[in-house]
């Protein structure tokens, strides 16, 4: 019948004093009707009793009765509105299992009765005592997925040998000897291992993020420095620039000096000669004359008065020779040779500070230097002493190489360290990484995982395969060794002569950097007292 009365609305079946739908509905002698209490309390405040709509007057109060036409009209009104308000199923949502025609959400699901149901239909299960027993869960799809296929049972319990979700019945069959535990139990586990997974996640989110920041950064730190460094580029290129346009100056003013002075040399010349020409010219007017004459006294007369003829040069050996540049051109040379080694010097200077500002505190790691080597108690110093100790096995010890690396490791950036290797006639330094084969007899190259140059007197070489051979220098007194890790550029530097020994470049490293010293020493019984020293760097202007 609700069904029917879509068209109903709440005056219809409302009270005209409380204008809510009928409670209790009672008819008046009029009529009209009201909610018993509405009524009763309308009546028991006046002094007339009539009726609240027509005003029709009693002369006595009215004994009301229920309607029970209009009760049960109510009634169904209220059901139809509660089911009308209650929301339908949107997509994603769980429907209810109970409604025909148009499906509303449902609010809870019943594990016992594997239904879903919207408030409507849940209502028994808040009413029946034997229903209020049922677990009621949050709405879920596919509740016949909960039941085992096999015994049509509740799957409650977790098999942990096989990872499946199991019946009572299963545990006494197929799954007897398999621990099994509640389903809750697992879930608490799983859970747990859901959130560890989770923490851990987010952590490598944020690690990840962190490493975004700091690759970011060094971008915009380097977009700081561009400009510096565009400028100093450009400066030390326009110093270079300037100097061979000086030696070009110069070197055009001496060719053209040259020139000239050929030319005042060859203009001296044929001033000379014409004017030699021209006295013999004259010469020549004065003797053509007595050539003609056939008087024999007169020409002999004449002759006797003709002056001597003017002096001349003996031209034959003078020679005006094209000038010679090629000792002008050697000359302007060996001055823009010297030019440009002051201006590199003065790069290298400059270069040389620079990755000075890198500088690192170091101290040497004695659990990795090798038994014939002694560090020193504070760690900058380390020397060979010729004599074996006596050491328990430590997989951080060399045991072929006379080596040693510091205790400090980089894994990322720039830094740089300086090493007294004064007096001494042999030694070796640069950087390793952390897997370095320790125990073998093997090459120390940047395959192997070493970048390192030694010396000693009669050869110097960046050890590589094959080594690079480097030109043997006046003796040296503090060597630098520079690293750039994203760069993958290790450098080696003289610092008493502000040059660049070696670089080499484009590796990927990818483990953490040790610094590594060696007092090597080809010449094994010989006790070296001098050490390798550790030095703080000496930045000079």
């Amino acid at each position: 019948m609700a069904s029917g009365n879509t068209s109903w609305s709440e005056d219809n079946f409302s009270c005209p004093i409380c204008l809510d739908v009928f409670s209790s509905p009672v008819t008046t002698p009029c009529g009209h009707n009201f909610c018993r209490t509405c009524i009763t309390k309308f009546w028991d405040e006046q002094v007339q009793y009539k009726c609240p709509v027509c005003n029709e007057l009693f002369h006595t109060r009215p004994d009301v009765r229920v309607n029970t036409f209009v009760s049960e009209m109510a009634a169904q009104f209220k059901t139809f509105v509660r089911v009308k308000e209650q929301p339908c199923v949107e997509p994603g949502e769980v429907p209810c299992d109970v409604c025909t025609g148009t499906q509303l959400k449902a609010v809870k699901s019943c594990l016992v009765c594997l239904i879903s149901y919207c408030h409507t239909h849940l209502e028994p299960h808040q009413r029946v005592r034997g229903l209020k027993k049922h677990q009621l869960v949050e709405p879920m799809d596919c509740l016949e997925e909960r039941m085992c296929k096999k015994h049509e049972r509740l799957l409650e319990l977790f098999c942990r040998t096989e990872q499946v979700c199991v019946c009572q019945f299963c545990t006494e069959g197929d799954h007897r000897s398999h621990p099994v535990v509640p389903l809750k139990e697992e879930y608490e586990v799983k859970m747990a291992h859901l959130v560890k997974i989770e923490v851990e996640v987010q952590q490598m989110i944020q690690e990840r993020k962190l490493k975004i920041k700091e690759i970011k950064d060094t971008v915009e730190l380097s977009k700081k420095h561009v400009d510096k460094e565009i400028a100093d580029g450009l400066q030390a290129l326009t110093a270079l620039m300037r100097c061979i346009e000086k030696w070009q100056d110069d070197f055009n003013k001496s060719v053209k000096e040259k020139l000239k002075s050929t030319e005042e040399q060859a203009d001296k010349l044929i001033k000379e000669l014409e004017q030699e020409i021209e006295d013999l010219t004259n010469r020549c007017s004065e003797v053509k004359p007595l050539s003609h004459t056939k008087d024999h006294l007169h020409f002999l007369q004449a002759f006797r008065s003709l002056k001597d003829p003017p002096p001349t040069r003996d031209w034959t050996t003078v020679v005006v020779r094209p000038p010679s540049y090629i000792k002008t051109l050697s000359r302007s040379l060996d001055q823009l040779e010297e030019a440009l080694n002051m201006e590199m010097k003065e790069l290298r200077d400059a270069e040389l500070k620079r990755v000075q500002h890198y500088e690192i505190d170091l101290t040497l790691d004695p659990d990795t230097a090798h038994r014939f080597l002694i560090v020193s108690e504070d760690g900058k110093q380390v020397h060979f002493q010729g004599v074996s100790k006596t050491l328990p096995n430590n997989p951080k010890k060399f045991t072929v190489y006379l080596l040693v690396l510091s205790r400090q490791s980089f894994s990322s950036g720039r830094f740089y360290f300086e090493v007294q290797v004064k007096n001494r006639t042999s030694w070796r330094l640069g950087v390793a990484r952390e897997s370095i084969n320790r125990k073998a007899n093997i090459p120390f190259t940047p395959k192997n995982g070493c970048w390192m140059i030694s010396f000693n007197k009669d050869e110097f070489v960046f050890h590589d395969d094959p080594a690079v051979r480097l030109p043997l220098r006046a003796k040296f007194q503090t060597v630098g060794v520079f690293v750039d890790y994203d760069e993958g550029l290790v450098s080696f530097y003289d610092v008493e002569a502000r040059v660049n020994i070696y670089s080499a470049t484009g590796f990927n490293f990818s483990e953490p950097l040790y610094p590594l010293l060696s007092p090597w020493s080809p010449y094994f019984g010989f006790r070296i007292s001098v050490p390798l020293i550790i030095s703080p760097v000496n930045q000079t202007d």
